[in-house]
C-alpha cells in the first residue's frame, strides 16, 4: 500500500504541475460568473463531477448535474464542465456538442488535448498523468486522472470561497443536513 500512496501522490502531483495558472483562473472566472453550472462525466469521472457539484452548490452557485431528472435545458449564458479522461467517452462529448451549439461556453477536463471532446470544447483544463507503466499496476484505469481531477477541482474551492467572500460557515449554511 505504500508503494501505491508514494505513486499516486508522485502521480498526481505532475498531473497538475502543468496546468497554466490562466487556465485555473479562467476557469474560476466562467464559474463566478455563469448564470447556472451544469456538470457531466459519465463513470467515475461522473462521480468526481458530482463532488465539485456538492461544493459549488455549498458555495451558493446554481448547480446541475446532467443526466438527474430535475435537471433544467442548458441555455446560452450557461457553463458546462464535463470530465473525461480518454475525451471519447460518447455521452460526454454528445453532451459538449449539444451545450456548444445552444451557446453555453463548454469547459472539458480531459488527459487527452486531441480528443473529440476537446475539440468541441471551448475551454480545455489538460490533466494529463505521466506516460509509465506503473500506473497499471499502482493506479489502473484512470486512477490517477481521476485523482489529480479531483483534488484540482477542490483547491478551486478556496479560491472561490476568497473571491465570493464567503467563509467555511457560509458553506455550511448550504450544506445538505438529513434529519
Amino acid at each position: 500500500m505504500d508503494e501505491a500512496v508514494a505513486y499516486l501522490q508522485r502521480s498526481t502531483r505532475e498531473a497538475l504541475q502543468d496546468i497554466a495558472p490562466a487556465v485555473r483562473e479562467r476557469l474560476a472566472e466562467l464559474i463566478l460568473t455563469s448564470q447556472r453550472i451544469f456538470i457531466f462525466g459519465a463513470g467515475r469521472s461522473g462521480l468526481i463531477g458530482q463532488t465539485f457539484a456538492v461544493r459549488l452548490v455549498q458555495l451558493g452557485l446554481h448547480v446541475y448535474f446532467v443526466g438527474d431528472m430535475t435537471t433544467p435545458i442548458i441555455a446560452k449564458n450557461d457553463l458546462t464542465l464535463l470530465i473525461s479522461n480518454t475525451g471519447t467517452t460518447m455521452s460526454v462529448t454528445k453532451t459538449a456538442q449539444i451545450a456548444k451549439r445552444i451557446g453555453s461556453h463548454v469547459v472539458c477536463i480531459t488527459s487527452a488535448a486531441d480528443s473529440s471532446l476537446a475539440r468541441a470544447s471551448d475551454t480545455v483544463v489538460l490533466i494529463k498523468p505521466p506516460a509509465d507503466r506503473e500506473h497499471e499496476r499502482l493506479a489502473p484505469l484512470g486512477t490517477v486522472f481521476e485523482d489529480a481531477t479531483l483534488l484540482f477541482c477542490d483547491c478551486l474551492v478556496p479560491e472561490l470561497m476568497a473571491r465570493l467572500g464567503l467563509t467555511e460557515k457560509d458553506m455550511f449554511n448550504h450544506h445538505a443536513i438529513w434529519v
